[in-house]
Protein backbone atom coordinates (compact mmCIF):
# COMPACT_ATOMS: atom_id res chain seq x y z
CA UNK A 1 0.00 0.00 0.00
CA UNK A 2 1.09 3.56 -0.65
CA UNK A 3 0.42 6.82 1.17
CA UNK A 4 -1.73 8.99 -1.07
CA UNK A 5 -3.08 12.53 -0.87
CA UNK A 6 -6.74 12.81 -1.81
CA UNK A 7 -9.18 15.41 -3.17
CA UNK A 8 -12.97 15.28 -2.70
CA UNK A 9 -15.96 17.44 -3.37
CA UNK A 10 -18.79 18.29 -0.97
CA UNK A 11 -20.67 15.03 -1.70
CA UNK A 12 -17.93 13.15 0.18
CA UNK A 13 -17.43 15.54 3.13
CA UNK A 14 -18.26 12.91 5.75
CA UNK A 15 -15.90 10.42 4.12
CA UNK A 16 -13.17 13.08 4.09
CA UNK A 17 -13.63 13.67 7.84
CA UNK A 18 -13.42 9.94 8.64
CA UNK A 19 -10.34 9.47 6.46
CA UNK A 20 -8.65 12.44 8.16
CA UNK A 21 -9.32 10.79 11.52
CA UNK A 22 -7.42 7.76 10.19
CA UNK A 23 -4.47 10.02 9.27
CA UNK A 24 -5.13 10.56 5.55
CA UNK A 25 -4.45 13.88 3.83
CA UNK A 26 -7.84 14.72 2.24
CA UNK A 27 -8.43 18.16 0.74
CA UNK A 28 -12.09 19.09 0.34
CA UNK A 29 -13.07 21.34 -2.54
CA UNK A 30 -16.69 22.19 -1.77
CA UNK A 31 -19.33 21.97 -4.46
CA UNK A 32 -17.03 21.97 -7.48
CA UNK A 33 -18.05 20.11 -10.65
CA UNK A 34 -16.18 16.89 -11.52
CA UNK A 35 -13.96 18.58 -14.11
CA UNK A 36 -12.80 21.19 -11.60
CA UNK A 37 -12.16 18.51 -8.96
CA UNK A 38 -10.02 16.59 -11.45
CA UNK A 39 -8.09 19.74 -12.38
CA UNK A 40 -7.43 20.53 -8.70
CA UNK A 41 -6.34 16.93 -8.11
CA UNK A 42 -3.93 17.18 -11.06
CA UNK A 43 -2.55 20.52 -9.89
CA UNK A 44 -1.97 19.31 -6.33
CA UNK A 45 -0.87 15.76 -7.26
CA UNK A 46 -3.80 14.17 -5.44
CA UNK A 47 -6.04 11.21 -6.17
CA UNK A 48 -9.62 12.32 -6.77
CA UNK A 49 -12.22 10.43 -4.74
CA UNK A 50 -15.59 10.45 -6.47
CA UNK A 51 -18.88 8.63 -6.86
CA UNK A 52 -18.92 9.42 -10.59
CA UNK A 53 -17.86 6.79 -13.11
CA UNK A 54 -17.30 9.55 -15.68
CA UNK A 55 -13.65 10.37 -16.39
CA UNK A 56 -13.20 12.91 -19.20
CA UNK A 57 -10.34 12.06 -21.59
CA UNK A 58 -8.49 15.30 -20.97
CA UNK A 59 -8.00 14.14 -17.37
CA UNK A 60 -6.71 10.69 -18.34
CA UNK A 61 -3.48 11.25 -16.36
CA UNK A 62 -5.31 12.14 -13.13
CA UNK A 63 -5.58 9.36 -10.58
CA UNK A 64 -9.21 8.69 -9.70
CA UNK A 65 -10.79 6.29 -7.24
CA UNK A 66 -14.48 5.65 -7.89
CA UNK A 67 -16.11 4.76 -4.59
CA UNK A 68 -19.09 2.53 -3.90
CA UNK A 69 -22.37 4.34 -3.36
CA UNK A 70 -23.60 1.89 -0.71
CA UNK A 71 -22.64 3.62 2.51
CA UNK A 72 -19.94 5.48 4.37
CA UNK A 73 -18.43 2.35 5.91
CA UNK A 74 -18.01 0.72 2.48
CA UNK A 75 -16.30 3.88 1.22
CA UNK A 76 -13.89 4.00 4.17
CA UNK A 77 -13.08 0.30 3.69
CA UNK A 78 -12.41 0.80 -0.03
CA UNK A 79 -9.92 3.63 0.55
CA UNK A 80 -8.25 2.00 3.57
CA UNK A 81 -7.78 -1.29 1.69
CA UNK A 82 -5.89 0.43 -1.12
CA UNK A 83 -4.05 3.27 0.62
CA UNK A 84 -1.94 3.57 3.75
CA UNK A 85 -2.38 6.85 5.67
CA UNK A 86 0.77 8.97 5.84
CA UNK A 87 0.21 9.76 9.52
CA UNK A 88 -1.19 8.10 12.64
CA UNK A 89 -4.87 8.28 13.53
CA UNK A 90 -6.01 11.69 14.75
CA UNK A 91 -3.00 13.49 13.25
CA UNK A 92 -5.03 15.78 10.93
CA UNK A 93 -7.85 18.22 11.62
CA UNK A 94 -11.13 16.51 10.73
CA UNK A 95 -12.55 19.84 9.54
CA UNK A 96 -9.78 21.53 7.53
CA UNK A 97 -7.16 18.78 6.94
CA UNK A 98 -4.27 20.67 8.61
CA UNK A 99 -1.66 18.61 10.47
CA UNK A 100 -2.41 18.82 14.20
CA UNK A 101 0.10 20.00 16.79
CA UNK A 102 0.57 18.28 20.14
CA UNK A 103 0.07 20.78 22.92
CA UNK A 104 0.06 20.69 26.68
CA UNK A 105 -3.57 20.78 27.86
CA UNK A 106 -2.77 23.88 29.94
CA UNK A 107 -2.56 25.80 26.64
CA UNK A 108 -6.24 25.05 25.98
CA UNK A 109 -7.52 26.89 29.07
CA UNK A 110 -10.78 28.59 28.19
CA UNK A 111 -11.21 26.42 25.09
CA UNK A 112 -11.70 23.01 26.73
CA UNK A 113 -13.91 22.61 29.84
CA UNK A 114 -11.92 22.72 33.10
CA UNK A 115 -13.16 19.30 34.27
CA UNK A 116 -11.77 17.83 31.05
CA UNK A 117 -8.49 19.75 31.23
CA UNK A 118 -7.72 18.41 34.70
CA UNK A 119 -7.60 14.82 33.46
CA UNK A 120 -5.95 15.35 30.06
CA UNK A 121 -2.36 14.40 29.37
CA UNK A 122 -2.27 15.51 25.73
CA UNK A 123 -4.30 17.92 23.62
CA UNK A 124 -4.05 18.41 19.88
CA UNK A 125 -4.47 21.80 18.25
CA UNK A 126 -5.23 22.84 14.67
CA UNK A 127 -3.20 25.97 13.91
CA UNK A 128 -5.39 26.69 10.88
CA UNK A 129 -8.94 26.66 12.27
CA UNK A 130 -8.20 26.75 16.02
CA UNK A 131 -10.05 23.52 16.86
CA UNK A 132 -8.85 21.47 19.85
CA UNK A 133 -8.93 17.66 19.98
CA UNK A 134 -8.54 15.45 23.03
CA UNK A 135 -9.17 11.90 24.15
CA UNK A 136 -12.74 11.75 25.34
CA UNK A 137 -15.91 9.77 24.78
CA UNK A 138 -16.30 11.27 21.29
CA UNK A 139 -12.88 9.87 20.31
CA UNK A 140 -13.75 6.50 21.84
CA UNK A 141 -16.95 6.39 19.73
CA UNK A 142 -14.99 7.24 16.55
CA UNK A 143 -12.33 4.63 17.40
CA UNK A 144 -15.08 2.03 17.89
CA UNK A 145 -16.76 2.95 14.59
CA UNK A 146 -13.48 2.91 12.66
CA UNK A 147 -12.36 -0.33 14.32
CA UNK A 148 -15.63 -2.07 13.50
CA UNK A 149 -15.60 -0.71 9.94
CA UNK A 150 -12.02 -1.77 9.23
CA UNK A 151 -12.03 -4.94 11.34
CA UNK A 152 -8.85 -3.83 13.13
CA UNK A 153 -8.33 -1.82 16.28
CA UNK A 154 -7.94 1.96 15.85
CA UNK A 155 -6.81 3.81 18.98
CA UNK A 156 -5.96 7.31 20.14
CA UNK A 157 -2.15 7.23 19.90
CA UNK A 158 -1.28 10.22 22.12
CA UNK A 159 -1.75 9.11 25.71
CA UNK A 160 1.85 9.65 26.78
CA UNK A 161 2.50 12.95 28.59
CA UNK A 162 3.86 16.01 26.79
CA UNK A 163 7.29 17.07 28.09
CA UNK A 164 8.42 20.65 27.58
CA UNK A 165 12.13 21.52 27.59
Amino acid sequence: MIATRFATDRSLDELARRLRLLGHDVAGFGGVPLEELLELARREDRTALTLSRRHPRRFAGVRVMVLPREDLAAQVRAVAAAHEPPGPPFSRCALCNTALQRRHPFEARGEIPGRVLRRLRVALYCPSCGKWYWHGSHVDRMCDWLSETLDRRIEWPYDEPVHRA
